[in-house]
């Protein structure tokens, strides 16, 4: 195994180290131990790089593993009234559907390669910043109804940009797109 690989795992386990610190009042843990999930996601991607240590395993498993802590940091500020539920679900259903999707393809011997388009990215970016700066908020007791509102509306037309951009894909992928409703 990996050096990125076992630090991906260890990722992993940050996540019900984060739920628990939430859970309890312990915002500040929370907030540090979400930054360190994300310089290990730097790090190992970046030893990956450098020393060649990429596999087919690190492939499928970092991005589960930040998938993983996002969902769940956004389901737990969903839950203790951080963010709003709208969003929660917004944020949630999209990767539920894209997960679907794929393994819906794979089902039907169409399976997809699951590459991250641009707003994607830049959505990843956004949840990622959003929930950074609402743990922090809790962390440190401030009130940036400001920053999170603008951050929530980002994350929200970046979100439903994406569902819409990979639902696109997937439909061209299938064969879907172009045909007319009576096939």
């Amino acid at each position: 195994m990996t050096i990125p690989n076992i630090i991906t795992i260890l990722r992993f386990l940050l996540v019900p180290a984060v739920v628990y610190a939430m859970l309890h009042g312990h915002g500040m843990a929370a907030f540090l131990l979400f930054l360190g999930a994300g310089i290990s996601d730097g790090v190992d991607g970046f030893i990956a790089r450098r020393f060649n240590q990429r596999s087919e395993l690190g492939a499928w498993l970092d991005p589960l593993a930040d998938k993983l802590l996002l969902v769940t940091v956004f389901v737990m500020l969903g839950i203790g009234g951080q963010l709003p539920d709208w969003l929660v679900f917004l944020v949630v259903s999209r990767d539920v559907l894209i997960v679907g999707a794929v393994v819906l393809a794979s089902i039907m011997s169409q399976p997809m390669e699951a590459d991250p388009i641009f707003v994607s990215k830049a959505n990843t970016a956004a949840q990622i910043t959003l929930a950074a700066v609402a743990l922090g908020a809790m962390a440190f007791g401030l009130t940036l109804p400001l920053v999170i509102g603008g951050l929530i509306l980002l994350v929200a037309v970046l979100t439903t940009l994406s569902a819409a951009s990979y639902f696109r894909i997937w439909m061209r992928h299938m064969g879907v797109a172009g045909r007319s409703s009576g096939e």
